[in-house]
């Protein structure tokens, strides 16, 4: 039966840890016979069994509370102690997407899921992707990493909305679901700047280019990677792809596949793939684009994007003719394959 020998790991301490349980409950569904285990936010990781964590509603509203005792202290002792196994990883944001977690993995020549370590560390830094992906040719937007002094930073601010008329803060590392700042009016600054301060994390500031909004999954197989049939979202006036957005469907219409030309989705699919070879990815990775008179723009690329029942990869794969089985057996297989070569 397909998962006998996999654990899929969820939670984390990051902002995403609710998707990521989300996600983890659509992998548990399929993979039939999947472990699952629970990295609490404490570092202890927990058993749970399946039928609490097919049980589990509202994932994208409240926290998950594990029901019995942490089986390890910490996810090494978890890893040390199950070397053996095959990890899936359906972890989102913080250590479970920069390459910490795929470092103590590939320190002990365990498999799992998702590209690795470098990769991960490259793709999470908005910034490091941008200038990996402009060194390969890829058309990025234009952007300033912003100072942590709050004069500076409201200076830098009022600049770029200057220059450009709009433009959006997020964090340079992690997802851009929470934390995301459109500015359109310098009276919105403030508030931007106080959110940013508040936050203590590194932020950036980035050109708002309008245009049709794309997302593109790009999967490996036997042959090499293939990018996925393209997805749109459409927001509402005012309206950003934040959590609500895209996680409580508030503002935002989903269509896979995106209603856009032929053309435009060979180009996107192309940007994809280019960003995804360039940064080294391994397994499966989703790219975010803005469709720009110019051409397609490079936002940012996911290492381990949303598996959630309504996530754009599966819906993409749907499109395609792919099921979820056959997309996590593939997954699981290249795991395989990187830890038998390494």
């Amino acid at each position: 039966m397909a998962g006998s020998d996999v654990i899929i790991l969820f939670g984390g301490s990051s902002s995403e840890r609710r998707v990521s349980v989300a996600s983890g409950q659509h992998v548990s569904a399929v993979l039939d016979e999947a472990e699952a285990w629970f990295l609490a936010p404490s570092g202890a990781v927990h058993r749970v069994p399946r039928d609490v964590f097919a049980g589990f509603e509202k994932p994208f509203e409240r926290d998950f509370e594990p029901p019995a005792p942490a089986a390890f202290a910490s996810v090494v002792e978890g890893f040390e102690s199950h070397a053996a196994r095959v990890f899936f990883l359906a972890l989102h944001g913080g250590e479970g997407e920069d390459g910490t977690i795929q470092r103590m993995l590939e320190a002990r020549r365990i498999a799992f899921t998702g590209p690795g370590a470098e990769a991960s560390a490259r793709a999470f830094d908005k910034e490091v992707a941008k200038q990996v992906a402009d060194a390969a040719g890829v058309h990025t937007a234009r952007s300033v990493h912003l100072s942590k002094d709050p004069k500076i930073l409201r200076r830098e601010l009022a600049e770029m909305l200057s220059i450009y008329g709009r433009i959006v803060a997020k964090p340079v590392a992690g997802g851009s679901s929470v934390g995301l700042y459109q500015l359109a009016a310098a009276g919105e600054i403030e508030r931007a700047a106080a959110g940013i301060d508040a936050s203590g994390e590194a932020y950036l500031a980035e050109e708002f280019i309008s245009g049709t909004e794309l997302t593109v999954g790009v999967v490996d197989g036997p042959t090499g990677p293939r990018a996925l049939p393209p997805s749109e979202g459409r927001l509402e006036q005012g309206r950003a792809f934040d959590y609500e957005g895209k996680y409580l469907g508030k503002g935002t219409r989903e269509i896979t596949p995106a209603e856009v030309s032929a053309e435009v989705s060979r180009a996107a699919q192309d940007l994809a793939l280019r960003a995804h070879r360039a940064l080294g990815c391994e397994g499966y990775s989703r790219t975010d684009i803005i469709v720009s008179p110019r051409g397609p723009v490079f936002l940012e690329l996911n290492t381990l994007p949303g598996l959630t029942r309504a996530s754009f990869i599966p819906q993409q794969l749907a499109v395609e003719g792919t099921s979820m089985l056959s997309f996590l057996e593939g997954q699981l297989a290249i795991a395989r394959d990187r830890r038998d070569r390494a």
